[in-house]
């Protein structure tokens, strides 16, 4: 069966193509921008408001193509919600233990690497090269970025940002809704909710909301 997609930006293309990888075919895109234009070729089919009419045409798998991970949470609710199902989508390059365990709507993209008895969340995306060691968790929509390593027993809360090239030593835990800048060195756990940048990582100001 077709595989429909919520999103139209950069990031519908990755999962477009991961999808492609697999020799599963797209049935087209959802988004709720106005005057999106077709992705890869794949037309847009409306809004998030459409859902429950595509779901009675009989689709049953939906992807959720957003980086923002409150977004992508809140969007595989609303999925869900409508009768669908989030299966996870693994690209045949990334490097799988057979011990790990990979909750619904994951994305593993190219040449991720998830370690023995590693767990990813539902809607969590482990991005292209990433490393999630032994025992590490990545939480519910979680993002770890392209070229991040978490080392081993690593834990990084739900809608949390590990952004690319950042390395969490081992054991430690990075909070609900927290930022790990580019490049960072984390090597004390980060509370819940900020934003931690450099070499050895340290808080930063939070960005003003004006």
């Amino acid at each position: 069966m077709p595989v429909l997609v919520i999103g139209a930006g950069g990031h519908a293309r990755v999962v477009i193509e991961l999808l492609q990888a697999n020799g599963r075919s797209v049935a087209g895109l959802l988004d709720d921008a106005p005057g999106r234009a077709p992705v890869l070729g794949y037309p847009i089919l409306g809004g998030t408001d459409a859902l429950a009419a595509l779901r009675a045409e009989g689709l049953t798998e939906l992807a959720v193509a957003i980086g923002d991970n409150a977004a992508r949470a809140r969007l595989g609710l609303m999925a869900e919600a409508a009768g669908f199902v989030l299966p996870p989508l693994l690209h045949p390059s990334a490097l799988i233990s057979p011990s790990a365990i990979l909750e619904e709507g994951v994305q593993i993209m190219a040449r991720a690497v998830l370690g023995p008895e590693s767990r990813v969340a539902r809607l969590a995306l482990v991005n292209t090269g990433a490393i999630v060691e032994h025992d590490c968790v990545v939480e519910e929509a979680a993002h770890i970025g392209p070229g991040a390593v978490l080392c081993g027993a690593a834990r990084v809360g739900a809608r949390a940002l590990i952004a690319a090239g950042a390395v969490l030593q081992p054991g430690v835990a990075v909070g609900v809704g927290a930022v790990v800048a580019l490049g960072a060195a984390v090597v004390d756990s980060v509370p819940d909710g900020a934003r931690h940048g450099g070499v050895p990582a340290r808080a930063l100001a939070q960005r003003s909301r004006d």
